[in-house]
C-alpha cells in the first residue's frame, strides 16, 4: 500500500504530497501540479466572493447602526479568527511569518482596513445594491493603478469599459443625488480606491512575500481606529453573535481564500470572479428582505455590470485563445 504524508499548507507554496514507492505520484508532471493549484484557486476566489456577497444581509440583521461600533466588532472577531488559522499553519513560526510581511504587509493591510470602514460606513447609509454596484469599478481602478504604479499595460477594451461604467454610475447617482444616500455611494467609491492600491501591493510584493498577515494586520488596525472613534457601544448577544459571523466567515474568511488566490490566478481571473459579490449582495437583501434598490439603480448597474464582465470576460478568452495558440 502507498504510504502518503501531508504537510500543512492550504494557503501557500507549503503543501505537499510524499508518496512512496510511487515515484510517479511523488513527482506528478509540473503542468498537473500548477493546474491543480489553479482550480484550487478558482474555488478559492469564488467561497470568497460568495462569503463576502453576505455582508450587506448581516449588515441589515444587526440592531445597532453605528458604523464605527460594527467595524470594530467585526474587525476584532476576524482578527481572532486570522491569528488562528496563522498559528494552525505556522505553529511557533507564526510571529516570524507576520515579521516577514514588513512593509509591505502593513501598507497592503492598511488599505484593506480602509476597504472596512468605507463598506460599513456606506452600507449604513445608502442601499446594499448601490454599495455593491460601485464596488464592481473596483477592477477598473486596479487596472488604473497597476499602469501608474507598476507600470503595467491597460488593454483598449478597459478603457472603453471604464467610460461605459462611468456612464452607469452617473446614472445611479441621478437617483440619489438629493437624498442622504449620496454620501454612502461616494464611500462606496472609497471602497474601490482602497481595494485597487491593495491589489497593486499584492501584486508587488506576493511573489516573494508570505502576504497573508496582511489580513491579520487589516484587522488590528481597523479594530484600534474603530474603537477609538465609537462614542459608545450598544451590542445586544445577539448583535454579537452575527457580527461574530461577519469577522470570521464574511470577512476573515473571504480575504484569507481572495489572498491565497492571488497568487494563482491572473488579474483577469481574479476580476472575474469577484464579480460574483455585487451580484449576489444585492440579491440577498432584495430576495429575503425586499430591499428594493430602484429603477435608476437597477438601470444604472446593469450598465456598469454588463461592461465590468465584458471586459473581463473578453480578457479571459483572449488569454485563454492566445495560450491555445
Amino acid at each position: 500500500m502507498t504510504s502518503l504524508t501531508v504537510r500543512a499548507g492550504l494557503f501557500g507554496p507549503h503543501a505537499t504530497i510524499a508518496a512512496r514507492p510511487n515515484a510517479a505520484v511523488a513527482n506528478p508532471p509540473l503542468s498537473a501540479r500548477r493546474s491543480a493549484l489553479h482550480t484550487r484557486a478558482i474555488l478559492f476566489m469564488v467561497v470568497a466572493a460568495i462569503c463576502w456577497s453576505s455582508g450587506g444581509l448581516l449588515v441589515r440583521q444587526l440592531s445597532i447602526v453605528g458604523a464605527w461600533e460594527i467595524v470594530f466588532w467585526r474587525s476584532l472577531f476576524m482578527t481572532l479568527f486570522v491569528v488562528g488559522v496563522l498559528v494552525a499553519l505556522h505553529g511557533r513560526g507564526m510571529p516570524r511569518a507576520v515579521r516577514d510581511a514588513g512593509v509591505p504587509g502593513v501598507v497592503a493591510g492598511a488599505f484593506l482596513a480602509g476597504t472596512f470602514f468605507f463598506f460599513i460606513g456606506s452600507l449604513t447609509r445608502t442601499t446594499v445594491a448601490n454599495t455593491n454596484i460601485l464596488m464592481s469599478v473596483s477592477p477598473f481602478l486596479a487596472a488604473l493603478a497597476a499602469r501608474w504604479i507598476l507600470k503595467e499595460p491597460v488593454p483598449r477594451r478597459t478603457w472603453i469599459a471604464m467610460i461605459v461604467a462611468f456612464a452607469g454610475i452617473v446614472v445611479m447617482f441621478a437617483q440619489t443625488a438629493d437624498a442622504g444616500r449620496l454620501t454612502g455611494n461616494l464611500l462606496a467609491l472609497g471602497v474601490s480606491c482602497c481595494f485597487a492600491a491593495q491589489v497593486t501591493v499584492l501584486r508587488k510584493f506576493h511573489a516573494t512575500v508570505d502576504m497573508l498577515p496582511q489580513v491579520m494586520i487589516a484587522g488590528i488596525l481597523s479594530a484600534v481606529a474603530a474603537g477609538a472613534l465609537a462614542p459608545a457601544f450598544a451590542a445586544t448577544p445577539r448583535d454579537l453573535a452575527i457580527l461574530a459571523v461577519m469577522g470570521c466567515v464574511q470577512l476573515g474568511t473571504g480575504c484569507l481564500l481572495a489572498t491565497a488566490a492571488s497568487k494563482h490566478l491572473s488579474a483577469t481571473e481574479l476580476g472575474l470572479l469577484a464579480l460574483l459579490e455585487p451580484i449576489l449582495g444585492p440579491i440577498w437583501v432584495w430576495v429575503l428582505m425586499s430591499e428594493h434598490p430602484g429603477a435608476a439603480t437597477l438601470a444604472g448597474g446593469s450598465i456598469v455590470l454588463a461592461a465590468v464582465f465584458a471586459n473581463q470576460a473578453f480578457g479571459a478568452w483572449r488569454g485563454r485563445a492566445s495560450a491555445v495558440i
